[in-house]
């Protein structure tokens, strides 16, 4: 997605189909570019004071019902200058992780913040103990195929006792090499589990193991994926039947696993996190992209179509039918997942609610607009705010070990 950049223009400034809109201030040093995502800013496990005493006075401001700020923030602040952190509340863990859903900048999905399902799994430390969560915590979101928003918060960081990581960029994903063997994104993950003795060949749609790391001195382990933990949609097409000749799958749940949480000064190195699939997620980049599987030319091949000629819109065509028979086969196995468009005007009406709530909406427009009819949705023709990077709770790009 070409990214687009808004990020100095007032929020609900109306975006008008202009092919050569005016240019925009460059974002400033505290502001995120388009498609730049928060970098975590907690180091080495220790909580800045200022931090934490910015989150707890938003918490108690938002929750009134937790009583007045001042004792749990005496509490906070004592327990930082003794041990260099403080201990969230299960109730300030559960509103910071949602907040952080609030916050993210680049979601289409932020309308359903509040119904995020928090798992406090602080308490779990070891690496079976860890893989067997997040087995659960696929389980879980999977819900029977009415996919459930759901994150799982680990061990935090702590001064000289770092929390452990999840290496996966997300909690099921398929192996592949940059030659263009199952999916090339996942090239250093596939390289990682090889390393550590994963045997297993690799096809157009196998399942990568769970990666975990303890403790930065400890070498990573893999855990394979129980069958019932890995739930896959077979794609096919209402009006193409030789689409099914093609042998496209996708798995239902997308747990992301590669960001960390930050909530008032505390980083949770692995906090993985899903909602549910839009389709253009699966049928426009992962199946469509030219670094991913790469699935235009040989859609359009099956269509007839001149590829020889750029003007035959063969790639635009190729790329709706992929999205159609996406759509269709997620709908058809009763499995969780939205349009683009619809999307969009939920978006919206989430705006609406957070400006009635007294808040502002930070968004990247290059993120929100979808990677196909991005015009004809009603997410592209407007500005919004731009996303602050110190902006918290956030997921945010876990820094590495």
């Amino acid at each position: 997605m070409t990214a687009h950049p808004l990020t100095g223009a007032q929020r609900g400034c109306p975006h008008h189909a202009d092919p050569h809109p005016a240019p925009h201030a460059a974002p400033g040093p505290d502001v995120l570019a388009p498609g730049e995502e928060p970098v975590q800013r907690v180091r080495d496990g220790r909580a800045d004071p200022d931090d934490a005493e910015a989150f707890l006075r938003q918490f108690h401001r938002e929750r009134p019902e937790a009583g007045p700020v001042e004792p749990r923030l005496r509490q906070a602040l004592a327990e930082i200058a003794d041990t260099g952190t403080y201990t969230h509340t299960r109730d300030e863990l559960v509103f910071g992780a949602r907040v952080a859903w609030r916050n993210a900048g680049c979601c289409l999905g932020r309308l359903y913040w509040q119904s995020l399902v928090v798992r406090d799994l602080r308490h779990v430390s070891s690496a079976e103990q860890i893989a067997a969560a997040c087995f659960d915590h696929l389980r879980r979101g999977h819900n029977g195929g009415r996919v459930r928003p759901l994150v799982s918060v680990f061990a935090p960081d702590r001064p000289g006792r770092p929390g452990p990581r999840v290496r996966n960029g997300q909690l099921v994903s398929y192996a592949g090499a940059r030659r263009r063997v199952g999916d090339p994104k996942t090239a250093d993950t596939t390289a990682l589990a090889r390393r550590l003795g994963w045997p297993d060949p690799v096809g157009e749609f196998t399942v990568l193991p769970l990666i975990v790391q303890e403790h930065p001195a400890l070498r990573p382990r893999w855990f394979r994926l129980p069958e019932d933990t890995v739930h896959e949609v077979a794609i096919t097409h209402p009006r193409l039947a030789w689409f099914a000749e093609l042998g496209l799958r996708w798995h239902a749940v997308p747990a992301v696993s590669h960001l960390a949480l930050e909530v008032g000064g505390v980083c949770y190195p692995s906090a993985p996190q899903n909602g549910w699939y839009m389709v253009t997620e699966i049928g426009a980049r992962n199946l469509g992209d030219t670094g991913r599987y790469d699935l235009l030319p040989e859609v359009a091949r099956r269509l007839g179509l001149d590829t020889a000629a750029e003007d035959s819109l063969w790639r635009d065509r190729a790329l709706v039918e992929l999205n159609v028979a996406v759509l269709h086969s997620f709908r058809r196995a009763g499995v969780t997942m939205a349009d683009h468009h619809t999307e969009a005007r939920r978006f919206l009406t989430h705006i609406e609610r957070e400006e009635r709530a007294g808040r502002a909406v930070p968004a990247d427009w290059s993120w929100l607009v979808p990677p196909i009819s991005g015009s004809a949705t009603a997410v592209f023709h407007r500005y919004y705010d731009p996303v602050p990077g110190a902006l918290r709770p956030a997921f945010v790009a876990r820094l590495p070990w």
